[in-house]
């Protein structure tokens, strides 16, 4: 028969802390997994005026219209079919005016695609659009 003998040493008396450590990180993974994250942001004032910053369109502009149906393109509210014919009129209106500005008026529904076409163009021909008009929300 085997025969166990028991000590009485202190060291015998203490618990295995192993499995008190793995469920204590297993509760901390638990809480950081499912713990709300708060978004932090910037809030930023913006200066009001006291007058109104809208000025009237130049007379001496070309005006592109962006439209929100077919034919999307205008300029100076004549509409054009296709894209071509309106960026060929478009490029010999500011060689033939070069002390026109451009502006770009757009539709509020007018699909944004068009508007960064648009932008696009510009740049690649590198005219310069001064002003944007937009309507204002009331």
């Amino acid at each position: 028969m085997i025969k166990l003998t028991t000590e009485n040493h202190p060291d015998s008396l203490q618990p295995d802390l192993t499995p008190l450590l793995d469920i204590i990180f297993i509760v901390m993974v638990f809480l950081l997994l499912t713990a709300t994250v708060k978004l932090q942001s910037l809030e930023v004032s913006l200066p009001t005026a006291e007058t109104e910053s809208v000025s009237a369109v130049d007379n001496k502009s070309l005006t592109v219209n962006i439209l929100e149906k077919p034919p999307y393109w205008g300029l100076d509210g004549k509409s054009y079919s296709s894209w071509d014919s309106f960026t060929q009129t478009l490029l010999i209106q500011v060689k033939n005016k070069p002390e026109f500005q451009v502006v770009i008026a757009s539709d509020k529904s007018a699909e944004i695609q068009h508007m960064v076409k648009l932008l696009a163009f510009l740049q690649d021909n590198k005219i310069k659009a001064t002003q944007i008009l937009m309507d204002e929300n009331k």
